[in-house]
Order: C-alpha cells, then sequence, then structure tokens
C-alpha cells in the first residue's frame, strides 16, 4: 500500500535525520494512511478508499457522496 490519500492527495515528505554527532541520513515522513470502507447509498455498494486522518475528516465535513464526486471529477477511478 502506498502512501498516498486519495482524498487530499498527501504524499511522504523527505529531510534527513541529524544524529547527535550531527551526521545526517535519509529518512521520510509519512502521512497517516488508513484503508476505510464507505457505503454509498446512491449506488447500493461500499467503496474502500486509501485516506489520511485529514481526508476522513474532510469525508466527515463533507460526506462520501460530495467527496467521491470530486475523485471522479479528478478522473480517479473508484
Amino acid at each position: 500500500m502506498s502512501a498516498h490519500c486519495q482524498v487530499t492527495g498527501r504524499k511522504p515528505g523527505f529531510g534527513k535525520s541529524v544524529s547527535h554527532s550531527h551526521v545526517r541520513t535519509n529518512r521520510r515522513w509519512d502521512p497517516n494512511i488508513q484503508r476505510k470502507t464507505y457505503y454509498l447509498p446512491s449506488e447500493g455498494r461500499r467503496i474502500t478508499l486509501t485516506v489520511s486522518a485529514k481526508g476522513i475528516k474532510t469525508i466527515d465535513r463533507d460526506g462520501i457522496e460530495a467527496v467521491v464526486a470530486r475523485l471522479r471529477a479528478r478522473g480517479e477511478k473508484i
């Protein structure tokens, strides 16, 4: 599962870890990605989305129907 949110588009951030001796090593900060299943009443079926914690809040605020309409307008396959 890739660390990419289908709703918000959040992806990992990249940077360096700096140790006490100031040795720098590569690292990445992953978003809080969850697999969530939602029921679409208009289609009478369930869909599974890969969403971040902020994406879950967006779905709670706007509703799953509105979010799915936005995803389809963007050209994403659901």
